[in-house]
């Protein structure tokens, strides 16, 4: 079984989006917004939480002012459920 790409930048955009780059340099978008109100998904309404958002064990993760991170996106659910992103 090959492994998909791991997330290795993160840049928080409006609406609930994330702009992920992968290891092997694919730029990708993610639209959180589905997720929003199923389980820990819903703390990341708050937009200042959301803009926390950064890579970290090859997913996005979003600290939540405590020890702990708010996460539980696979990093396969990132790269597939992702859209390449346009030219630049």
């Amino acid at each position: 079984m090959t492994m998909n790409s791991r997330v290795t930048n993160v840049v928080p955009l409006p609406d609930h989006m994330l702009e992920l780059t992968f290891s092997n340099g694919e730029v990708k978008r993610f639209n959180v917004h589905p997720l929003l109100d199923t389980g820990i998904f819903a703390e990341l309404k708050d937009e200042a939480l959301f803009m926390t958002a950064k890579a970290a064990l090859g997913t996005a993760v979003w600290g939540n002012g405590a020890v702990r991170y708010v996460s539980d996106l696979c990093p396969d659910t990132l790269y597939l459920g992702a859209e390449v992103m346009a030219e630049r």
